[in-house]
């Protein structure tokens, strides 16, 4: 309903005595029930009652049957984040979302240390007035991240409702049959069973704020995390594996975290596998060339796969290695 006209509607027998959130939010499937709220908060929300017109700010005010309820959008506001022309590498863009490559290398949004330059600036400038404004303010929707240095297909909104519903799958992780995500990965060592799961609740580690760890499940600030791997290659005799892993979650360096767990640290990471760094005197030189000239983790999004959250249609993206881990992927393929 992101529209200069208002939203207008009548309650019914069939809504008497529903919350007037509960009543819009059902009426408008494209704004979150948060939005809604907000929007009545801000005073948007107006009510005719037996010829009487208020302007309701309770989110938990109780219609009655016959009450006029008149709901104005305002305009989305400009984003306090600067638009700046950066290259995108993109895969799919319609009016609703866009699908692109992330480089390894580029933050997705702006932090403390990392003030701009960042893939949300790249989008304002790409996007312009194409973005209608993601809980009133006009910028991308980010609903999933990738590491700073981890590369691969990510998916951003233009629209508030592509965003409420890009963030409902998401929050499934593809327990509805919706979301598919698959990342390639290498690590040390060779798996066993080479396939498996690592179920591993992870909370901020208490003596490093920058690192995630494996928590005890009693642990009060302890997440769920669940990661599939499946070994697709071992070279070099068991020194080195490629692994496609898939999440059921999505915490702050999941993958990372739990691989390391397992004792199997991806290959180039520097936060949590730097005790594996003596293992590069068993590849040949131009196999260890290749992973110093990483200088990243071997990680990659690999495919995305998702419900267009406006048409239902399905849309599947298959991104390859990008050039420094297809070039280590080689070497470790041809150099016995």
């Amino acid at each position: 309903m992101i529209s200069d006209k208002p939203f207008q509607l009548t309650a019914t027998p069939d809504n008497d005595g529903y919350r007037l959130d509960k009543l819009l939010a059902q009426a408008l499937p494209e704004l979150s029930r948060v939005r809604v709220q907000d929007l009545i908060r801000d005073g948007h929300c107006e009510v005719s009652r037996a010829g009487r017109v208020s302007i309701i700010k309770e989110s938990s005010w109780r219609v009655k049957r016959q009450d006029h309820i008149r709901l104005q959008m305002p305009p989305p506001r400009d984003s306090h984040i600067e638009a700046q022309s950066l290259p995108l590498d993109i895969i799919y863009e319609d009016e609703a979302l866009i699908v692109l490559n992330k480089p390894a290398g580029l933050v997705v949004h702006p932090a403390a240390g990392n003030p701009d330059h960042t893939l949300v600036n790249a989008l304002l400038a790409h996007c312009g007035d194409a973005l209608s404004g993601i809980g009133g303010e006009r910028r991308p929707g980010i609903v999933h991240r990738l590491d700073k240095d981890t590369s691969g297909v990510m998916v951003a909104a233009k629209t508030d409702a592509a965003h409420q519903g890009l963030q409902d799958q998401f929050a499934a992780h593809g327990r509805d049959g919706k979301l598919q995500r698959i990342y390639h990965a290498f690590v040390w060592g060779q798996l066993r069973p080479p396939t498996g799961v690592v179920d591993a609740p992870l909370a901020r580690a208490p003596n490093n704020r920058r690192k995630i760890s494996v928590s005890k499940p009693e642990n009060k600030a302890a997440r769920s995390a669940l990661t599939h791997y499946k070994q697709m290659g071992v070279y070099r005799g068991g020194r080195v594996s490629r692994l496609a892993c898939t999440l059921e979650t999505g915490r702050t360096h999941q993958i990372r975290v739990h691989l390391a767990h397992i004792g199997h640290p991806l290959l180039g990471d520097p936060l949590y596998g730097s005790g594996m760094k003596n293992q590069i005197v068993h590849l040949t030189p131009p196999q260890a060339g290749a992973l110093q000239d990483l200088s990243r983790q071997a990680l990659h999004a690999f495919a995305l796969g998702f419900e267009h959250p406006i048409s239902g249609e399905t849309l599947y993206f298959e991104n390859p290695l990008p050039s420094d881990m297809a070039h280590l992927a080689t070497l470790l393929e041809t150099e016995k």
